[in-house]
């Protein structure tokens, strides 16, 4: 496949938009009505017509296939403790490893489980700078992984050190967590994939055909790629006697909050899925051009998506999709999108919309999801099967994040 871009479909002159009366006039497609303009009217239709149908087109041009199959080759237990956080918490430091076409891959999952609960739910999540960073426990190990520099962290030339050891610990709350019941799997996503622009390492190599170097216009880009990782830590659960693998959360902050709604999209072993301020490729409506747009990111990030989606750099108009039918996508499990008032570049008000449109396809199966189109009043949250939150603040995961998706969790898996 050849596709000719323009510069402006490469992003252009850029100045993002917070104004609300300059959001062009678009119409919202329907979930409920196919490609074919046939109507939508009950569950067994969804499933069979329309949910396949959505399902391909952002596989092929959004997210990109993965082209072919690579199963957990082995796994091993690195480190465990049953004493953990002062006596709170189990736990265990596990690698996941693979090999294909003289390529090896490994990456670890640090899991926290409550020591009261003999078969926990889970919390699943990517993490930014690195397992130990989610924690001052001195026992998790630092990844050698690539990662991305941050000075303020002690992180330069793209390593990993000591000094930042516990600097994301206000992002995952993990007291919380574990006091209620739940526990934590987290992945430092540049061992599965370094976030960069650069196909040779990661895991991509490892599914290439002979002579290939970079994937294939629908083939996945790096949010697919940190997706297939999310699925192989579930092949993973589901071995492991000490997790709930019926009852794992996938969660995820900015593009792993991409990562975590396509995750729940593409493989339906996830009990629910939390997006939280992840904007445009996430829970963003792209025709509202709020923020973040299909160009910006494109251009910022050209190995994000699939190489076909910059076929809608300044062209959303013509996307037959949009991220509300990601959301629908989830259907009939739990999902619950959440923005930050201060976060215009993730586009709250297209946070908000996508979740509204995504509640008809839950409607079909009697699931309750957002009822007015009125964004709800700031830290006043919806927590209905399709939930969502706008809480004061900027661009980040708060304690306050944390207590609604537990009191969520517990209400929508539990039935607390």
């Amino acid at each position: 496949m050849s596709v000719q871009f323009s510069s402006a479909q490469f992003g252009g002159e850029f100045k993002p938009n917070y104004d609300e009366s300059k959001v062009p006039e678009f119409e919202v497609p329907n979930p409920l009505k196919s490609f074919r303009k046939r109507k939508i009217k009950n569950v067994r239709q969804w499933e069979k017509i329309r949910r396949p149908e959505l399902l391909d087109f952002f596989t092929h041009n959004v997210y990109g296939k993965i082209p072919g199959e690579l199963k957990i080759e082995s796994w091993e237990v690195v480190e465990q403790s049953n004493n953990a956080l002062n006596g709170k918490a189990r736990r265990k430091q596990v690698d996941l490893i693979f090999s294909k076409n003289g390529h090896r891959l490994f990456f670890n999952i640090l899991i926290y489980l409550p020591k009261n609960v003999e078969k926990a739910p889970v919390f699943l999540g990517y993490n930014f700078y690195g397992n130990h960073t989610v924690t001052n426990d001195v026992h998790v190990r630092i990844s050698e992984a690539w990662a991305r520099n941050n000075p303020s962290f002690g992180i330069i030339h793209n390593q990993l050190t000591e000094q930042s050891r516990g600097v994301r610990e206000n992002r995952w709350q993990l007291e919380k967590i574990l006091d209620a019941g739940y526990g934590l799997a987290t992945i430092f996503y540049c061992e599965v994939d370094p976030d960069k622009d650069d196909f040779s390492n990661g895991i991509h190599p490892l599914l290439y055909t002979d002579g290939q170097q970079r994937p294939a216009y629908n083939e996945w880009g790096a949010i697919a790629a940190w997706t297939w990782g999310l699925s192989r830590a579930m092949d993973y659960f589901e071995q492991d006697d000490e997790v709930d693998e019926n009852k794992v959360i996938v969660f995820g902050h900015s593009r792993l909050g991409k990562t975590a709604l396509w995750a729940g999209a593409t493989d339906q072993r996830f009990a629910a899925v939390i997006s939280n301020n992840s904007g445009c490729g996430g829970a963003a409506l792209s025709k509202r051009r709020f923020g973040e747009t299909v160009a910006r990111i494109n251009r910022s990030f050209p190995h994000w998506f699939c190489r076909n989606f910059m076929i809608f750099n300044q062209n959303e108009e013509s996307l037959p999709v949009d991220q509300h039918e990601l959301i629908a996508l989830i259907a009939p499990r739990p999902v619950y999108v959440a923005s930050a008032k201060e976060d215009l570049w993730a586009d709250p008000r297209g946070e908000f919309l996508s979740a509204y449109y995504a509640s008809p396809v839950y409607n079909l199966y009697e699931k309750e999801g957002i009822p007015s189109k009125e964004m709800p009043d700031v830290n006043q949250p919806v927590q209905n099967t399709v939930a969502y939150h706008i809480r004061t603040g900027k661009h980040d995961v708060t304690e306050f994040d944390w207590e609604q998706y537990i009191l969520w969790a517990d209400k929508e898996l539990f039935n607390k």
